[in-house]
């Protein structure tokens, strides 16, 4: 897996087992399954159990899986520190990046992406 995924770090192949082994678990099979299967709030605590998945981890796997989130990660809080916006926990950060995306009428996972590259390319 490690070579398959290009993961050098021991921790993420071992975080990578453990999902995979909680959705064989849980019926997960296909790519549409995770999109349902992530719909629902106890399913999601349940993936946040693994270790090394916390709350971006989980959003970036819904992104992956056609979900539009808003995964929120350095580049995002870098942007919104430039922008004036501190001291916003997880859940603050993302409900705010969503709603800026309803304004401006983009999908949140289009925005996210968007402030990413941006801020990647920047160099932070």
């Amino acid at each position: 897996m490690a070579v398959a995924m290009d993961f050098n770090a021991p921790g993420r192949v071992a975080t990578a087992h453990a999902v995979t082994t909680l959705l064989v678990a849980r019926g997960v099979d296909t790519r549409d399954d995770l999109h349902e299967w992530l719909g629902l709030p106890d399913n999601r605590a349940a993936l946040r159990t693994v270790k090394g998945v916390g709350p971006k981890s989980v959003d970036y796997i819904g992104n992956l899986v056609g979900r539009s989130q808003v995964a929120v990660d350095v580049h995002l809080r870098s942007f919104a520190m430039d922008a004036g916006v501190v001291g916003l926990g997880y859940e603050e950060l993302q409900a705010a990046y969503e709603e800026s995306a309803a304004v401006l009428g983009h999908e949140p996972g289009g925005l996210e992406h968007a402030v990413w590259r941006f801020k990647s390319q920047a160099g932070m």
